[in-house]
């Protein structure tokens, strides 16, 4: 009797023991399934999945149409050359760093890049095309200054013309900013700091619709110019949303030569004075608070009303098109509805 209970309990502790081990199994293939297991018994792709199951690759090339063609650049190039403040500006902002660029006049803003880690690559219009061709660049920006020299710098480097196209401003300058964020696998940040960005003009817009008819000038050497819409200025205008004084204006380079009689006559609500001699010296340089405040425009709305405004050249001067300086540009255009 005692041997056949003792065979009993035996057997009871043999079955209790076989159910615990092929529990323990049975969770551990749950944890990590075996190469075997069906794509619908596990929670997440492992290591080991087939490659149909992994994100896409990011392409090794992309191909950027521009204002002077198309350009085939491969992703995430290391040694960037810029000849173009705007756009350097916009690598900056995204993180990008780079190689070379043009050292002479370096827009204060952008003072760290006069640091002796940067190589001289020449200037905006006479690139050192000897240098240039030591260093092996992956790739070249440039903007309007040196278009003249895109067919050599291409032999060099696949190169990309970044200039704004002022006739349809928000759009070109989302255009280049995409376009970095394209080549250096940035396209989320880009998207973020656009969006940002696009949300300060847009509460500026619903300001600057109350603000008066506006007028943006620039002085170099005692003279002035005068810029509407459609211009090298058109942010103030055409996406920041101030009615121009004058819609006559022709689209210029460097603007429409006027006089304080002309400024005194229209009688601008606003006016905004961008100050060249500032930052690019030249004969005849003179303060353009000195140029733009005599007696005939201190008879002007804009002046009674403590609406001029002098923008920081190093902004809308040297480094427009920029993400970071058109983030300021934001913020001085908006003291004018303050």
């Amino acid at each position: 009797m005692k041997k056949a209970l003792s065979l009993i309990l035996t057997s009871i502790l043999s079955v209790a023991l076989l159910s615990a081990c092929g529990s323990n199994n049975k969770n551990e293939g749950a944890a990590s399934p075996s190469p075997s297991a069906s794509p619908s018994a596990s929670a997440a792709p492992s290591e080991s999945a087939s490659p149909s199951a992994s994100a896409p690759a990011a392409p090794s090339e992309v191909t950027i149409t521009h204002a002077l063609g198309t350009t085939k650049v491969k992703t995430n190039p290391e040694k960037v050359v810029v000849f173009d403040y705007g756009t350097l500006d916009t690598l900056g902002k995204l993180g990008v760093d780079v190689v070379a660029l043009p050292k002479a006049n370096i827009p204060g803003n952008l003072s760290q890049y006069g640091d002796s880690k940067y190589e001289d690559a020449g200037t905006l219009f006479e690139p050192d095309f000897e240098k240039l061709n030591k260093l092996k660049p992956d790739v070249i920006f440039i903007g309007g200054r040196t278009a003249e020299a895109y067919d050599e710098l291409s032999k060099i480097a696949p190169t990309i013309q970044m200039s704004l196209d002022t006739s349809k401003f928000s759009e070109s300058l989302a255009h280049n900013v995409n376009v970095i964020g394209q080549i250096f696998g940035k396209e989320a940040e880009a998207a973020a700091e656009l969006e940002a960005y696009e949300a300060s003009v847009a509460e500026l817009k619903e300001k600057a619709a109350g603000a008066g008819k506006a007028l943006i000038v620039l002085t170099t050497g005692g003279k002035i110019s005068a810029y509407g819409p459609g211009s090298r200025f058109a942010s103030i205008h055409d996406a920041f949303g101030f009615e121009p004084v004058d819609t006559t204006l022709k689209i210029e380079t460097h603007g429409n030569s006027v006089s304080n009689e002309y400024i005194a006559e229209k009688n601008p609500d606003v006016l905004f004075v961008v100050d060249r001699d500032a930052v690019v010296s030249g004969e005849g340089a003179s303060p353009a608070k000195e140029v733009i405040e005599n007696d005939l425009v201190k008879n002007t709305n804009a002046f009674k009303n403590g609406k001029i405004i002098y923008l920081d050249p190093n902004y809308w001067y040297l480094t427009n098109g920029g993400l970071n300086a058109e983030i300021e540009m934001v913020k001085q255009a908006a003291q004018a509805v303050q």
